[in-house]
């Protein structure tokens, strides 16, 4: 079946007055089906433009990137758009829920820029959010809902296709330690019974303990690739 993600020499260099800035410098990773991964590492070291390259959010200046054996680069960016449509689900620290809309309707979203009925989409999205355990605000806006509650929303938006592989850039950066904790206990509980793949960058040490293998980045490189045991 080959790995859900593979990345090769991967270099991204952005100018600054007279020289440049080297923000990711020839990263390889591999991440497989069923992976949760968590990748740490001081502000500025890279972890979000890795983050950003790997989902087809910016582009490098060289190396592959190929997302289920397809190339994420140098296609066009109609087809770009499609395979992260298509395989790509999306967590951010701010929830990114569009405040007009109530929570189904955030997350029927993908399924209708997918194609699917609008008879499909809610059932889709109903069903992502009795996961996630909000079926019982489904119709209300994200003003009305917790943090927690809007980041489960955001949970159930991002599962909601059956991505590939999910990108969560600090989850849990806007909660509080016991809700943070809620949502951790919940992506862990979709990896496990879902076999979900993640791919998180975080500051939190204890989401990268819970995590099957950790990535930490200094200076634009992996220095360590960290994998937990199964008695662990």
């Amino acid at each position: 079946m080959g790995p859900v993600m593979k990345a090769t020499s991967l270099w991204k260099i952005y100018p600054s007055g007279e020289s440049s800035i080297q923000a990711v410098k020839g990263v390889n990773v591999t991440i497989e089906v069923g992976e949760m991964v968590a990748i740490m590492g001081p502000s500025g070291c890279g972890k979000t433009t890795l983050l950003n390259i790997l989902s087809g959010i910016d582009e490098p200046n060289s190396g592959e990137v190929t997302v289920k054996n397809q190339p994420l680069f140098g296609i066009s960016d109609d087809a770009r758009t499609r395979m992260r449509a298509e395989h790509m689900g999306f967590i951010f620290q701010d929830f990114n829920l569009l405040p007009v809309l109530s929570a189904v309707e955030n997350v029927e979203l993908p399924l209708l820029l997918l194609g699917n009925s609008a008879s499909e989409a809610r059932k889709g999205a109903l069903a992502a959010l009795k996961s996630v355990g909000l079926e019982d605000r489904s119709e209300h806006r994200p003003a009305e809902l917790s943090g927690g509650q809007q980041q489960r929303v955001a949970v159930a938006r991002a599962l909601v296709h059956n991505p590939a592989i999910i990108f969560c850039d600090e989850p849990t950066g806007n909660l509080d330690s016991g809700t943070s904790g809620e949502v951790l206990e919940l992506l862990l509980r979709l990896n496990h019974e879902r076999n979900t793949t993640f791919l998180i960058v975080t500051h939190d040490s204890n989401i990268a303990e819970h995590c099957s293998r950790t990535l930490r980045m200094s200076d634009g490189v992996i220095i360590e690739d960290q994998r937990k045991s199964e008695e662990e």
